[in-house]
């Protein structure tokens, strides 16, 4: 397996918001459908994870909700809110944009400019 990527500033949010995206997830579950979505490329910390957790529930882009994890335990879920949405998608756009623009800079050949 590859080593582990180093996350860039400010992807973290982003990447929490993908893995809600895909459903609801408790804590733990945000960090195993990081690693899932990731191909095992990107893992997070626990004490990264839930201070941004958190910070994105007082942003009211979560939405949470106490229930049972798959291990009988209590747990907190965390689910997008319409403004996760949006931000998700708004922030989407820019990583893509900002992708195509270094794919197109790294492709350049010399003579080419």
């Amino acid at each position: 397996m590859p080593p582990a990527a180093e996350l860039l500033p400010g992807t973290l949010d982003l990447l929490i918001l993908k893995a809600v995206s895909l459903g609801p997830l408790h804590g733990y579950g945000v960090l195993l459908r990081i690693g899932q979505i990731s191909g095992d490329a990107l893992r997070i910390e626990q004490g990264a994870l839930y201070p941004a957790l958190y910070r994105l529930e007082r942003q009211e882009l979560l939405s949470t909700e106490w229930g049972v994890s798959e291990n009988n335990r209590r747990a907190k879920y965390y689910e997008l809110t319409a403004a996760g949405r949006r931000r998700l998608r708004d922030e989407t756009a820019g990583w893509e944009r900002l992708v195509a623009a270094m794919g197109a800079a790294l492709a350049t050949r010399r003579g080419e400019v």
